[in-house]
């Protein structure tokens, strides 16, 4: 099965030498998304339930041009500066998913690119 890379010209694009994300048969597999604007790449707000928003309308931007969404993650990984900020993130990433929710890992990291608090990434299956 051919590699084929997914990129969503709603979403921000990569800012690096990595795809958002790419798709291998059924299994798509999205590069750490970030509260970036998708027209300024910018960051979304200073506070983490706004950046985590922007991430996972990123995300749902990704999904979409993968012709899925987020009924069919199931799993992702949850970056945080700050795991005092899980419970606001938590909040928001609620409102994307849908039981069966996806197995997660959350881990707090020293720093993300561009300064923002939260980035994710995940895996769906088509």
């Amino acid at each position: 099965m051919a590699t084929k890379t997914v990129t969503a010209n709603s979403a921000p694009k990569a800012i690096g030498p990595y795809s958002q994300a790419v798709k291998n048969g059924s299994w798509i597999f999205i590069s750490g998304c970030l509260p970036a604007d998708p027209v300024t790449g910018e960051l979304a707000g200073g506070d983490i339930r706004t950046q985590t928003q922007r991430v996972l309308q990123n995300m749902q931007e990704i999904l979409k041009t993968a012709k899925t969404d987020f009924k069919h993650v199931i799993k992702t990984t949850v970056f945080l500066t700050n795991l005092s900020d899980f419970a606001d993130m938590n909040e928001v990433y609620s409102k994307f998913f849908q039981d069966p929710f996806p197995a997660r890992s959350t881990v707090q990291v020293a720093a993300l690119p561009k300064g923002a608090l939260v980035e994710i990434e995940a895996i769906a299956r088509k």
